[in-house]
This record gives structure tokens, C-alpha cells and sequence, in this order.
């Protein structure tokens, strides 16, 4: 059997050492992918929650519109809301329990 000359044996720890960086950085880029892949999906489901809470939202929004073009609730609201009576009327405010 042939030993392997000192020269084959320094090209061998060099080619091994490349091999490992290079696996090592190939490696590293594949986990920090994974990382940016689990946190899109984090704020995917976070978006879509927000989304959904947006839909509600502009459905009440869309409600409230229908229920502004109604003369009589208008001023329902209003008494209620901002205290004004019709002539007669006795404005008496309970206390919040």
C-alpha cells in the first residue's frame, strides 16, 4: 500500500475544511428561510384575524348607515344620546349601575 504523501494530506484537511463551510453556510441559510417562513405564517393568521375583525367592523358600519336613513331612529338617537326632548317631554337621566 502507498502512503499518502504530506502534500495529498494538506489538500485532503483543505477540501474537507470547503466542504464544511460551504455545507455549514448552506445549512444556515436553509434555517434562517425556515425562521422567515414560520413568521409569515405567524402574521398571515394575524392579518387574516385583523381582516375578519375588519369585516365585522365595516358590517356594523354598513348597519348603522341603513339605520341613519331613518328619520325615526335619527331622532331616537339623538334623544337618547345627546338628551334633547320633544316639547313636553321631561328629560330624568338614571345613573350607570
Amino acid at each position: 500500500m502507498k502512503r499518502a504523501s504530506t502534500k495529498e494530506k494538506r489538500r485532503f484537511i483543505i477540501l474537507s475544511i470547503c466542504f464544511l463551510i460551504t455545507l455549514t453556510l448552506f445549512v444556515g441559510s436553509i434555517f434562517q428561510d425556515w425562521l422567515n417562513i414560520v413568521h409569515n405564517k405567524q402574521e398571515i393568521a394575524s392579518m387574516n384575524n385583523y381582516y375578519t375583525t375588519l369585516l365585522e367592523e365595516e358590517e356594523s358600519l354598513k348597519s348603522e348607515v341603513t339605520k341613519l336613513h331613518d328619520n325615526d331612529y335619527i331622532a331616537r338617537y339623538a334623544r337618547e344620546k345627546y338628551m334633547y326632548s320633544l316639547p313636553g317631554e321631561i328629560i330624568i337621566k338614571m345613573p350607570d349601575e
